[in-house]
């Protein structure tokens, strides 16, 4: 009855390893959770009163596909702002969230036979979307040797003459690594002369704690004329449910692909949403990034050091993002069975690392107050001493 193209997604494992927290939950059992992907912060109030007032106002109808004016226009206002992009109205357009960006450009781009490189550990859903779109996926291995990154000889040893694609992702999820205008300068040297596109998810830009955040495409001429810019506000913004998310593209030619795509699919984005990501973009809800920034800098700095402290546990301090990918491999090298022992035995739920495809370790969001944080790596010793 289903397609073969369904039957190959897998369900993803944040989700299982969140609904087994909840029936421990249910079951009367103290759980902490740090396998959420969003910040504990509300949405500011600034972005919520837009909303209230496009909804006062009556903005309620279809609007156009691809974003309103006033929406577009601030995307390429905070581009330029921000990351010294230069794009026009046709070469921008908002989707329902991130994840419909990278499911509207891999459903245009990819088709059997095409590759894509896809750097390990990664978010879950690039190779399910990859494969789900008829692409075979390539990937690329780092570890905390590398600090999660790729080097340009990786990348270059990895190229064949069926790449369609290179996804890049800074900061990491889930590794919170984040790329360097240098090492993305010479990762785009190695794709010189090729017709291979770039899908730069830059989703966590304003959750960077050391050092400066580089958009690829801002590299050189090379790299803005083949990357694809995907990005939103679900984390920066605290806005995860309001779904906003958008692409940018040198290659106008993509961007209506998509466009076409959707409006024989979800069609406009929620009216509502438009006009308060409006504030979310034009640095209204600045001083609410910054809080948010500087309170997770402090709780990424706490975890950090706790974490180090356990006999046969370690992990980098990331640059970004609001992840810790910890190392386990000292203890365990089956992090699905080490993962659903710590939640039914502790109580605390992490996601293996195998789901992220990379073994031997677990990932740690710290998007929650530091009292559970500290608690939670308490549980999480003891269970590492039993393991030991």
């Amino acid at each position: 009855m289903l397609t073969d193209r369904v039957n190959i997604l897998s369900e993803s494992i944040t989700i299982a390893i969140s609904t087994l927290a909840q029936e421990l939950k249910a079951q009367g059992k103290n759980i902490l959770s740090f396998s959420a992907g969003e910040p504990d912060f509300d949405t500011p109030q600034v972005i919520k009163d837009a909303a209230i007032k496009a909804i006062n106002d009556g903005f309620t109808k279809y609007t156009a596909v691809d974003g309103i004016p006033d929406l577009k226009a601030a995307i390429a206002l905070k581009l330029k702002r921000d990351n010294g992009l230069e794009y026009k109205a046709n070469q921008i357009i908002a989707n329902n969230g991130a994840k419909h960006s990278l499911y509207n450009l891999f459903a245009c781009t990819i088709q059997g036979g095409d590759e894509v490189i896809i750097p390990a550990p990664y978010w879950v859903t690039y190779p399910e979307l990859v494969m789900y779109c008829g692409g075979t996926v390539v990937e690329i291995e780092t570890n905390d040797a590398s600090g999660f990154k790729i080097t340009p000889e990786q990348l270059k040893a990895a190229l064949t003459p069926k790449t369609k694609m290179l996804i890049l992702t800074s900061p990491s999820n889930p590794t919170g690594a984040v790329y360097s205008r240098e090492e993305l300068t010479e990762l785009g040297k190695v794709l010189e002369g090729t017709d291979v596109i770039v899908a730069s998810d830059e989703m966590y830009e304003k959750l960077i704690y050391d050092g400066e955040f580089t958009s690829a495409a801002a590299v050189s001429d090379d790299m803005f004329q083949r990357t694809i810019t995907i990005n939103g506000l679900s984390k920066s913004v605290a806005m995860t449910g309001w779904r906003f998310g958008y692409m940018a593209a040198a290659n106008t030619e993509i961007i209506q692909a998509t466009k076409k795509l959707q409006s024989q699919s979800t069609s406009n984005i929620n009216s509502i949403t438009q006009k308060a990501a409006i504030f979310g973009l034009n640095g209204a809800a600045d001083a609410d990034i910054e809080t948010m920034r500087v309170a997770f800098k402090a709780r990424r700095d706490e975890a950090v050091k706790l974490l180090n402290e356990i006999d046969g546990i370690s992990v980098l301090c990331p640059a970004g993002a609001f992840y810790l990918f910890v190392n386990i491999k000292e203890i365990s090298n089956d992090s699905m069975e080490f993962c659903k022992a710590l939640l039914e035995e502790q109580g605390i739920a992490v996601v293996p690392g195998v789901g992220f495809g990379s073994e031997g370790y677990f990932r740690f969001s710290f998007a929650t107050d530091i009292e559970s944080i500290r608690e939670g790596i308490k549980r999480i010793a003891v269970f590492a001493a039993s393991r030991r």
